[in-house]
């Protein structure tokens, strides 16, 4: 356990749950206990109930229960020990630490990894304001300054060392290559992405972990170039958009799973705040968990092609022992959400949510069409 557990009692008993919850939902208190419209699932009638007795919440329609310690791990989506330090924070105690050597090393570590990756996340969109071609490319693409501004869009310069200009002497820390940014070839160091518009990709934190990097020539492969495995990012972990969807996934009870970060910038632009993607892989088994935590709905919009439609039938495989109601969107006309929305807009796409197939009937089309 990373805190005593004398800590974990005295925090506990510190805490008003109703307090606490009370700053996330609206309460009402009905005899003993208090009610409200569960944060966890969509619905009308609530039965979410928070016990001041027991200092527990339990919703009676999805089942989620907890303490506050709980509570702050599923409704910010942190960790164990992040949401002690959260709630902590919260009474100004003082948290105790693991201070052995090996710990404060990997906690400096991790620190250094992300405090890197948030610096180039800023260089690169700087270098977008100062590049009037990357600029240009995502207005051709229809992508608003607010869009880019929300997903920190950027631009790496198409130079070997661009990055030695932000980090100096630092550029030949080992942690630069450790977290992706810098490679090391014949013992000559360059920048990982060069040329490229950036996407960076925040954990549930919203702190930069990896980056996607799209090409702006045509005909140039690989088209993206995707961060590594790393001690802070884990593709088959996270998903791109989370971030900054989140809210709209729990309000709303509904997640859209799409194949590309354009996919994903799209939707949110044209109001759809819910869409997600895989970062540069197929949908894992762990990112199912994840969606199914915190939506009670899931729509695959994968692109119309032939290799969409079959990460679909995969998809869906790893959706058939999930709680969460299924349903795959057909895109007529279009290979992909992106491509739809521009020629037909915002409204036209949402229609095609609301009329959405069921998985069985996608099944059945994929036989019929064999």
């Amino acid at each position: 356990m990373p805190f005593p557990q004398s800590f974990l009692d005295e925090l506990i008993a510190r805490t008003d749950i109703v307090d606490l919850v009370g700053e996330y939902v609206r309460l009402t208190k009905k005899g003993r206990n208090y009610w409200g419209l569960c944060p966890f699932h969509s619905e009308k009638t609530p039965s979410f109930s928070v016990s001041p007795d027991k200092q527990i919440f339990k919703c009676f329609g999805c089942g989620e229960a907890g303490n506050a310690i709980g509570f702050i791990m599923k409704y910010e989506g942190l960790e164990f020990p992040d949401a002690v330090r959260k709630l902590a924070g919260y009474y100004s105690m003082e948290v105790p630490e693991d201070r052995s050597p090996a710990k404060i090393k990997a906690r400096e570590k991790a620190r250094t990894l992300t405090d890197y990756m948030g610096e180039a996340a800023a260089f690169y969109t700087e270098q977008l304001r100062r590049n009037a071609g990357a600029s240009d490319y995502l207005t051709n693409r229809c992508i608003s300054a607010a869009t880019a501004a929300k997903f920190g869009l950027g631009y790496s310069p198409d130079d070997w060392h661009p990055l030695q200009t932000l980090f100096g002497e630092k550029y030949s820390d080992r942690a630069l290559e450790e977290c992706g940014l810098v490679n090391v070839r014949n013992d000559r160091r360059y920048d990982a992405f060069r040329g490229r518009i950036m996407f960076p990709i925040r954990n549930a934190k919203g702190l930069v972990i990896g980056f996607g990097a799209r090409t702006m020539n045509g005909d140039e492969q690989p088209k993206y170039l995707n961060s590594p495995e790393t001690p802070i990012y884990h593709k088959g972990s996270e998903l791109y958009g989370y971030f900054e969807g989140r809210e709209a996934i729990y309000g709303k009870g509904r997640a859209i799973v799409c194949e590309g970060y354009m996919d994903v910038i799209s939707m949110h632009q044209a109001g759809i705040d819910t869409a997600v993607c895989a970062c540069g892989t197929a949908l894992t088994p762990e990112q199912v968990r994840l969606i199914s935590e915190y939506a009670d709905e899931v729509i695959l919009s994968y692109d119309s092609d032939e290799a969409g439609q079959k990460a679909t039938l995969r998809s869906l495989e790893l959706f058939r022992n999930s709680p969460v109601k299924v349903g795959v969107l057909q895109i007529p006309g279009a290979k992909d959400p992106d491509e739809y929305i521009k020629k037909y807009g915002a409204e036209r796409f949402k229609a095609l949510l609301d009329g959405v197939g069921n998985a069985l009937d996608f099944r059945l089309g994929r036989l019929r069409s064999q």
